[in-house]
């Protein structure tokens, strides 16, 4: 199940009409992308399999997951031809392309910073990934042990138990409004059966894929138009399996 608007309303739809024509030519290879990219011929269905079956090898054997670096760096050198885009974490431990078997140059085009959140400059690494190199999936990845959403949940609770926000302890620099941004999502799942913190990067998770689409008219028009579809997920780092969760 991939992220999608129940209706579309009448204007929305004349307007994704009326740029249909325009936009025909970005769906096909060679048509409104950069030089130096070239539109992948991966459906999202079949981007999608491909990152289970990476999933798969790098968890049964990650021995044997291996690349040829010198040979992918000439091949990708003059273009690149993504066929997913990736939002996840900057946790050191959390590597896109080794988590799905060794995925080589050129193959995931890759947004990181601390929560796996869709601030502005993420929106847009996004939307170029989809516009400019025409990648057919979106995948919002939480972990396993997220510093940041263990924050949030830490801040949560002490809201709640202290009920004054000024008693609380302020986070230093931009920290502070970095965490805040995943409180809501915390706040939405506490108290509710499981792991405080894995519930909270599940939702945060499933939050920040719902706000990429809400937020950037790109992505909503590609998914309701079926070029794209919009997922996300969560890492185990102890086991190294990927869940596809919606």
């Amino acid at each position: 199940m991939c992220f999608e608007c129940t209706k579309l309303s009448r204007r929305n739809f004349m307007s994704l009409a009326a740029t249909g024509v325009a936009a025909a030519g970005l769906w096909t290879v060679g048509g409104a992308l950069s030089p130096g990219f070239a539109k992948t011929t991966l459906t999202a269905d079949e981007a999608i399999a491909k990152l289970k079956a990476g999933n798969q090898k790098y968890v049964a054997g990650p021995d044997l997951v291996e690349v040829d670096l010198p040979a992918q760096r000439k091949a990708v050198a003059p273009l690149q031809s993504p066929w997913a885009t990736i939002l996840t974490c900057s946790d050191s431990r959390v590597s896109p392309e080794l988590m799905f078997g060794g995925v080589g140059l050129g193959e995931l085009f890759v947004a990181r910073n601390a929560g796996g959140m869709a601030d502005v400059p993420t929106i847009g690494t996004i939307e170029y990934g989809l516009e400019h190199l025409g990648s057919p999936l979106i995948f919002v990845i939480g972990h396993t042990r997220c510093g940041a959403v263990k924050a949030a949940c830490d801040m949560v609770e002490k809201r709640e138990t202290l009920k004054q926000v000024e008693k609380l302890e302020e986070l230093p620099g931009s920290v502070g409004p970095m965490i805040a941004a995943i409180e809501p999502a915390a706040k939405a799942v506490r108290g509710k059966p499981g792991d405080f913190a894995y519930n909270a990067t599940i939702e945060n998770a499933k939050r920040t894929a719902m706000h990429i689409l809400t937020q950037s008219k790109l992505v909503k028009e590609a998914v309701h138009a079926g070029h794209v579809k919009l997922i996300y997920g969560y890492y185990n780092l102890d086991t190294g399996v990927v869940d596809f969760l919606g």
